[in-house]
């Protein structure tokens, strides 16, 4: 008896570390130190020194039931940019700049072409957010998993000076609210998608005239990354007040967070087209539309509080980064929380 006998595979291992090498090069910063397979990643923070009082932020997620989406259409390739979005546009969240990430694979048996598939998406997320891929773990959990099965999570480590941290305290009535386009059902939800679509082959490659795409294509596309959007709105000198990630809890839970006691944010739904994938989704479900807007992102996947007389900057701002921007809303004196009317 031995290891590979018993359902790990080391060599497996070292051929999807080799496999991955190339994509995790292209995530490198100056500040990493070494190469990939080393007990720790090695980052350089000599270069926050410039910061008047450097904030370490940090963030973990993954990408929960979507995975299963991967499995049945047999795509791996996106499914890493999830991973990393869903930390680093936390990090972003609160005025930091994503420095690197780690990922972790868990699977019930490695395979080394889709592992290093999987991480080329990873990288990717990382490349988009500009923070690097310093290392992570693939472990093979046979008897647990089923084999052709894995599950995806990530851990990012960004910094911000201590005066940029965008969080909420200077919210005033009057602000306005300033929102960015989602790519689609991004990862949250997805356990209620299961319950709506057949998560089958046939399913998903059924084509919908009002997608333009099979609902597949629709359901499995990336989430967007903000962090790029968010520096060019800092760059432009525009004060982003509070700064909402519109994850699971959709905007129920998610956009009472950034704001201070005594105001309360006014979602105007018509502000914007919601995306058809949501529509379809409500139709087939029967589901409520404050079920939807307490579930999904309903198409915006990040909200920001912004004064009124720098909402054209944040706008141009937000263009020029390649994200379509919406004016959705205001900020009113009133118990904390959000109206949608």
């Amino acid at each position: 008896m031995d290891y590979k006998n018993a359902g790990v595979d080391i060599e497996a291992g070292y051929k999807s570390v080799e496999l991955m090498k190339k994509h995790v090069k292209e995530t490198m910063r100056p500040e990493v130190l070494g190469g990939l397979g080393g007990f720790a990643g090695a980052f350089d923070l000599s270069g926050i020194k410039n910061m008047e009082e450097p904030v370490l932020l940090s963030g973990t997620d993954g990408c929960g039931t979507k995975v299963k989406l991967a499995f049945v259409m047999d795509k791996h390739d996106t499914i890493g940019i999830d991973a990393v979005a869903m930390c680093v546009n936390d990090i972003a969240c609160s005025g930091g700049e994503p420095l690197f990430f780690l990922d972790y694979i868990a699977c019930g048996k490695n395979y080394p072409e889709k592992i290093a598939t999987i991480v080329s998406g990873v990288a990717e997320g990382c490349k988009q957010s500009e923070c690097a891929l310093v290392g992570g773990e693939t472990a093979e959990h046979p008897g647990l998993m089923p084999e052709d099965e894995y599950d995806l999570a990530g851990f990012a480590v960004g910094v911000v000076d201590k005066k940029d941290i965008i969080n909420g305290e200077n919210i005033r009535p009057g602000d306005v609210l300033v929102a960015m386009a989602s790519s689609g059902v991004h990862s949250n939800g997805f356990s209620l998608v299961r319950k709506v679509f057949e998560m089958t082959k046939e399913s998903l490659d059924t084509y919908y005239d009002e997608l333009g795409k099979t609902l597949g294509e629709a359901l499995i596309a990336p989430t967007k990354i903000y962090v790029k959007a968010l520096k060019s709105i800092k760059n432009s000198g525009v004060t982003v007040k509070g700064c909402s990630h519109i994850t699971g809890g959709g905007f129920y839970e998610n956009i009472p967070r950034m704001l201070p006691d005594g105001v309360r944010a006014v979602v105007k739904k018509d502000s914007y087209e919601v995306p058809a994938i949501f529509r379809l989704m409500a139709k087939k479900g029967d589901i409520a539309e404050e079920m939807m807007y307490n579930t999904f992102n309903m198409g915006l996947g990040m909200v920001l509080a912004i004064a009124p007389e720098e909402v054209d900057r944040a706008m141009e701002a937000i263009k020029a980064a390649g994200e379509e921007p919406y004016v959705v809303g205001h900020i009113e004196a009133g118990e904390k929380g959000v109206t949608l009317c």
